[in-house]
């Protein structure tokens, strides 16, 4: 007798009893934009996603119909093959507060800027390496129709939340127009030529990956740091500093992506109070790399004044002829 096997993946968020219903997972054709879960694809087997007939899940067409619980905060598990990876808990705390305190809001409206700029309106972007969502939030807001992705599920359920947050404070009978999910940016869980645009800002590039998500003429901005980035910062921290190097994992000859701008957005910010210096250096990578000596030196202070300075690549996948 012919029988199917639900395999169900859960994010270890919350308690999960095979078996028996979740009642307690949210509603997702609610939650989500359901024009965007159309877009995704089951990452075991890479058949197409649909929200299962209880609305608390969803499930793919493939034989074995793999089935993937929502989060309590409304975000999806779309990475089974790499359990655990991103930032930890606190990591994601720390960033949060940086970010929410609005220091990073002159890029965050750059990038929006430039969205619009090279974006169609209300087109359907994916945010690879979403962290917790400040960008994502950001580009939503401006119109655009956002998928975040992750490896962090404490990063992607913090993205959930706030998203659901930002909804209902605004016009919860809009519905939303954001989607968080647990996946690997090298392994995204989406269809091929089905975004408008792909962001990427300080997180792991892989531009074949975006080439394959891309719809033909679709655009791609990878962000990073600009030579004089935290320079102030690193002045505190070393005794010797240098301007930063471009990021070295752009797309090069091999990828059918060709840059079409770079854009560089400076600013200078003054930060102030301990949580938020601790905050700011527990985002960067000087964070593993400094001594005690340094270490020191930032311990004592109470202000930190830097500049801020992103460089802003956009690439436009081409079109066989």
């Amino acid at each position: 007798m012919a029988f199917f096997r639900k395999v169900v993946y859960n994010t270890g968020h919350i308690p999960f009893n095979p078996g028996k219903e979740v009642s307690f997972v949210p509603d997702l054709s609610a939650e989500l934009d359901q024009s965007l879960i159309a877009s995704l694809t089951c990452p075991v087997c890479g058949c197409a996603l649909h929200t299962s007939d209880d609305r608390h899940s969803l499930v793919c067409d493939g034989a074995r119909t793999h089935c993937f619980d929502g989060g309590g905060g409304g975000y999806l598990p779309l990475a089974p093959r790499h359990p655990g990876g991103g930032d930890a808990r606190d990591a994601v705390r720390a960033r949060s507060h940086f970010l929410n305190s609005g220091y990073y809001e002159p890029a965050r409206a750059a990038l929006c800027r430039l969205a619009a700029e090279h974006f169609p309106p209300g087109g359907r972007l994916l945010d690879a390496g979403c962290g917790e969502g400040y960008y994502s939030i950001g580009l939503a807001a401006s119109g655009f129709a956002v998928m975040g992705f992750d490896l962090s599920k404490y990063a992607v359920d913090a993205a959930a939340r706030r998203a659901r947050a930002e909804r209902l404070k605004k016009a919860p009978q809009d519905g939303s127009h954001t989607l968080f999910a647990v996946g690997s940016v090298f392994e995204l869980p989406v269809r091929d030529a089905c975004v408008d645009g792909v962001v990427n800002v300080f997180a792991p590039c892989a531009p074949a990956e975006f080439a394959r998500v891309l719809k033909p003429g679709g655009k791609l901005i990878v962000a990073g740091a600009g030579e004089e980035h935290l320079m102030g910062l690193k002045r505190l921290l070393y005794d010797e500093t240098h301007v930063n190097d471009s990021r070295r994992d752009l797309p090069g000859a091999d990828v059918p992506l060709t840059l079409s701008e770079r854009r560089t957005v400076s600013f200078s910010m003054t930060v102030e109070g301990r949580e938020n210096l601790d905050a700011l250096f527990s985002m960067t990578p000087y964070y593993w790399r400094t001594s005690r000596d340094g270490q020191g030196r930032l311990a004592a202070a109470d202000r930190l004044e830097t500049s801020v300075s992103f460089d802003f690549f956009v690439y436009t996948k081409t079109v066989d002829e």
